[in-house]
Order: structure tokens, then C-alpha cells, then sequence
């Protein structure tokens, strides 16, 4: 596996691998990689003959009071992972290199409406901070494919709405979450958890799951499963934020015939915030 920092190098990679015939594959992600970021290289190495994984803590997605600084980094650590799964490209560059006019003077992508809702209401301007980093990524690698995680779904949705807005000519791969044994969701965050906390965490996961079960039962009182849900989560030691239950398409109110589903939620738990969600379908 190669490491590259800079774009021009990167692209000459690129040129060098299309001139053989080969389609490329990029897995965005902020580093601090588990297993769960490793099942996503293997999703893109099942579609693509070349696979760029990228490695950057998007400054831009924080806000002033996040986690930016202590967000946590393992530079070798993620190399050795990616050599192992089989990735062609380690894409690790300095932020000088991804916004050569500066954080506060560089072009930013927004994607209306879905940006403002549920995490982007708890976050104001993360999915701006996405989109226009995995804009960028697109734009330097021009990949056939991009993959990325479930467990953010509101971003996985955000993120299919600009490719399909702006036209741009990749296919976006989505893998399923992948679970600890106790069901909660891999995230890099979850290193924050104490030993208590995450004998507390799985509750996300299970308040979400209830919902889904009890919608699928027959209950179609929205505030009322909701409300229940955040009721599980305050009971379980979460500050809760939402649980809510969407449309998968674009995460819009459901309609009596909707059938494709999603319950989404967010708390923290401590001075970790944890999101999670589980997609369903209701049969006919």
C-alpha cells in the first residue's frame, strides 16, 4: 500500500490505474479506524479493482465547542489496518492541501433541508462541513464508486442528494453497520466511553429497535413511539436528543403508505454523543 499526502501525486496514481483499465474506489473517513471501517474497504474492494482510502479530520464539520482537538488520531495504527485490508492508496493530507484558500475563505457545498434537520439541527453547519470535504475527495480521485457506513445515515442520505443534484458521476455504496456484541454501533467516539458507559451504550440501540418493533406491530402514534423511546433513553443515564421515525429515502414524515423506514436517534451519554438507527421495511 502506498501513502500519498499531496493531490498531484494521488492523481498521477489515479491516471496511471485507469490507463490500465481499472475502475477506482474511495472509502472517505476521519482515521481512528475499527473493524467497522475496515468491512467498508471491503465493500469497495468487491466493486472496484483499486481502492483509495482516504485518512483526514475534516476541521470544517466541528463546531467551536466540539472535539476537533481531541478527536482521537492513530496514524500508524490506521496504516497498518488498511495495509492488511487490502487498500492500494492511504490518502492522509494536511488541510493546506484540501482547502488551499483556508478554512475561512474556501468554497463551501450545502445540500438545503436535510442539513438543518435532526443532526444538522444538534450541529449547525456539520453537513456543510461534509459535503463540501467529500466534494473535494470526489473532485481529486474522480472514483467510480464511494463507500460509506449506515451508522451515519443522515449523512449517507446527504451525501446521495448532492451526487444526484450536482451530477457527479459515482455510485454510492452503502455497508451496514457493524455492531459490537452488545449491539452498539462501532464508532470511533466510543473510545470517550467509560468502562460504565458502555455498559450503558447498547440502550441506544435497543430504545431504537423497540420502535421498530412496535411500529411494525401496528402502532402508528409517531409522538407516542418517540416519546416512549426517549423516555428508554433518559431512564438508561442518556441525555437523549431525538429518536425519530423517517422515510429512508429522504428522511420526510412517513405517510400511511410508506414502507421503507428508518428510526433514528441521538444522546449522549456522558460527554459522548452516540447515533445510531435501524432501517425497515413494512410489508404490504
Amino acid at each position: 500500500m502506498k501513502t500519498i499526502s499531496d493531490i498531484l501525486t494521488l492523481r498521477a496514481q489515479v491516471d496511471e490505474w485507469r490507463h490500465d483499465g481499472d475502475t477506482v474506489a474511495i472509502v472517505p473517513t476521519m482515521g481512528s479506524l475499527h473493524k467497522g471501517h475496515i468491512s467498508l474497504m471491503q465493500l469497495a474492494s468487491e466493486y472496484a479493482e483499486r481502492v483509495v482510502a482516504t485518512v483526514f479530520v475534516n476541521p470544517t464539520q466541528f463546531g467551536p465547542n466540539e472535539d476537533f482537538e481531541k478527536y482521537p488520531r492513530a496514524f500508524d495504527a490506521d496504516r497498518s489496518r488498511l495495509t492488511r485490508g487490502g487498500v492500494d492508496v492511504m490518502f492522509a493530507p494536511e488541510h493546506e492541501e484540501i482547502f488551499p484558500f483556508g478554512l475561512d475563505h474556501g468554497t463551501f457545498v450545502s445540500v438545503p433541508d436535510l442539513s438543518t434537520i435532526l443532526c444538522g439541527e444538534k450541529r449547525p453547519g456539520h453537513f456543510d462541513g461534509v459535503t463540501s470535504v467529500v466534494n473535494r475527495l470526489f473532485n481529486i480521485v474522480g472514483p467510480d464508486f464511494a463507500v460509506f457506513g449506515q451508522k451515519d445515515y443522515q449523512q449517507l442520505v446527504i451525501i446521495r442528494r448532492m451526487v444526484d443534484d450536482l451530477h457527479i458521476p459515482i455510485k454510492i455504496l452503502a455497508c451496514p453497520t457493524h455492531r459490537e456484541e452488545s449491539g452498539l454501533a462501532m464508532s470511533s467516539r466510543n473510545r470517550y466511553l467509560s468502562d460504565a458507559e458502555r455498559e450503558q451504550a447498547p440502550a441506544l440501540y435497543q430504545a431504537i429497535c423497540e420502535c421498530r418493533d412496535r411500529y411494525l406491530e401496528g402502532e402508528r402514534d409517531l409522538k407516542k413511539l418517540e416519546q416512549a423511546g426517549l423516555a428508554r433513553l433518559s431512564q438508561a443515564g442518556f441525555e437523549p436528543e431525538y429518536l425519530v421515525i423517517r422515510k429512508s429515502g429522504d428522511l420526510a414524515l412517513p405517510e400511511a403508505d410508506s414502507r421503507h423506514l428508518s428510526v433514528m436517534g441521538a444522546a449522549r451519554l456522558g460527554t459522548t454523543r452516540l447515533i445510531d438507527n435501524v432501517l425497515f421495511e413494512v410489508k404490504t
